[in-house]
């Protein structure tokens, strides 16, 4: 297994669910960021960056303006830039392990966004993310790239990739 192990999977499988597990399991400290959905009486009404250091930032959101869109979603790019892509480095010079969850068609907006995934994933650091299932030029040549694994993550096997994940990364 290389030392990038990246989750991909449907949406809503569980890939934020089995990283901050795995955040909570490993020992030694952790350092990046993930997103979560942002809800408005019940409905998802866009989504959020959370820094393990725990800063926050608008990811994408129903009501943002701008050029930068996904279906119904306005992109915050530079919150991208200045909160999440800064996680990254931090992580990559003073973490034993780089989470960035996720890396997906909000967060490739951001050229400096992809500049420090290459910065992350080509360190020594062991970098956990998730990344996209569908198609995408960028996104294929990482998933190509030496040391980097992809773990799809399933309803059926969600549960057991915990432990399955942590016995490899202590080899």
């Amino acid at each position: 297994m290389g030392r990038t192990v990246l989750l991909s999977g449907r949406p809503g499988v569980g890939k934020t669910t089995l990283i901050k597990k795995l955040i909570a399991a490993l020992p030694g400290q952790s350092g990046g960021f993930y997103t979560q959905e942002i809800r408005q009486k019940g409905r998802r009404v866009g989504f959020e960056i959370v820094t393990l250091e725990g800063q926050r930032a608008t990811l994408a959101h129903v009501g943002a303006p701008g050029l930068s869109r996904v279906g119904k979603y306005g992109v915050y790019v530079e919150n991208v830039d200045t909160i999440a892509v800064p996680a990254i480095y931090r992580a990559v010079a003073e973490a034993d392990y780089v989470v960035i969850d996720e890396i997906g068609k909000l967060e490739l907006f951001s050229d400096a966004f992809r500049a420090a995934v290459l910065h992350a994933v080509s360190s020594p650091r062991i970098v956990l993310g998730t990344v996209m299932r569908q198609a995408h030029p960028w996104v294929d040549r990482l998933k190509d790239m030496s040391g980097v694994s992809i773990i799809m993550v399933t309803m059926a096997n969600r549960e057991r990739l915990l432990e399955a994940i942590l016995r490899r990364l202590a080899s």
